[in-house]
């Protein structure tokens, strides 16, 4: 018969594999990847300021997501490198506590994968993380924080995600190839390849899933990739070179980050045609959409600010002070 204390020991064991519960009438936070100083930093979005920072395990978070509600935040240690460049190859991935307002965890990846955009799936409610150095979208169970599996890309530097609203699908922007990736998330295999440009960075799909979107780094212009074809269907004329970007909820905008201009240019998705540009402070990197699709976040990389654009009025309706670098943003509630 087992004592009392080793089936108090195997319980705690059991508790320690939990993700904590969700923080239960806590305030939603702004999450920010600081990755010149290696912090992960708390945002109070409404008084609009850094409330506290976490240390990171390694060199350094580019990305972030928090789990489903909110009690967890993830970060992908990607290393010191940029896309294709020489330099060390993260391997490990932080699971941090926002309540607490610590790392708790760190999941190996048991060798350097150059970790960095971390999505969950809406439907399966998995974490799905781009690791590229394996050409692959990695798959991890967020209770076990154990890896489960992974999906081919086809590709090298996969290096941004984004999954369709039903789960199905997922798209990686391939850097240096200059392609898009579609994946099948449920049957886990590459669906497609397309070639789109020489060189492209970031990725974003409309809420119905029909339309996916990538920047062209070289020249200012936006394709827009038909998801039925899995083809280029067109090309959207920039003022600037576009960068990371987001479609507003209701499926009628999309505000993509012009790093040079420097700004956040807006989209109207009805016409497929640029329509204002609201300037912003240098070098704006990416774009978060509040789930209320109200307020526009811009992580602002030079400035160490955060720019919150009020969408009733294309405003910037205030500047939040964040770290070093900020880029990576997500919304916990």
């Amino acid at each position: 018969m087992l004592s009392y204390v080793t089936l108090t020991l195997a319980f705690a064991a059991f508790l320690s594999l939990q993700p904590p519960s969700p923080r239960a009438g806590s305030p939603a936070l702004l999450l920010v990847a600081n990755k010149g100083e290696h912090t992960l930093g708390l945002i109070d979005p409404v008084e609009g300021r850094e409330v506290a920072t976490v240390p990171e395990s390694g060199v350094t978070g580019h990305e972030v997501i928090a789990s489903p509600g909110g009690s967890l935040a993830f970060v992908p240690i990607y290393g010191n490198s940029g896309v294709g460049q020489p330099g060390s190859d993260g391997s490990t991935l932080d699971v941090v506590n926002l309540s607490e307002r610590r790392c708790v965890r760190v999941i190996d990846f048991g060798h350097g994968v150059r970790p960095h955009c971390p999505m969950f799936g809406p439907k399966d409610r998995l974490l799905y993380v781009t690791t590229e150095l394996d050409q692959a979208v990695t798959v991890i169970d967020p209770h076990t924080f154990k890896i489960i599996a992974k999906v081919p890309t086809g590709a090298p530097e996969s290096h941004m995600l984004a999954i369709s609203s039903d789960g199905s699908r997922g798209y990686t922007a391939n850097v240096g190839p200059g392609s898009v990736s579609v994946l099948d998330l449920v049957g886990r295999k590459t669906v497609a390849v397309i070639p789109v440009a020489n060189h492209v960075q970031r990725i974003s799909v409309t809420p119905d899933g029909r339309w996916v979107f990538t920047s062209d780094t070289e020249n200012p212009r936006l394709a827009v990739i038909e998801a039925a074809s899995n083809k280029v269907s067109r090309w959207i004329t920039l003022p600037a070179t576009g960068y990371g970007s987001a479609v507003t909820p209701d499926g009628k905008w999309l505000l993509i980050a012009l790093p040079n201009a420097p700004g956040v240019g807006v989209v109207n998705l009805a016409t497929m045609e640029f329509a204002r540009t609201i300037s912003l402070p240098p070098a704006p990197q990416e774009v978060l959409i509040r789930p209320d699709g109200k307020v526009a976040y811009v992580s602002c990389d030079r400035s160490r600010q955060v720019a919150a654009v009020d969408l009733s009025d294309w405003k910037v309706d205030k500047l939040i002070d964040a770290g070093k670098n900020a880029d990576g943003l997500a919304w916990a509630r």
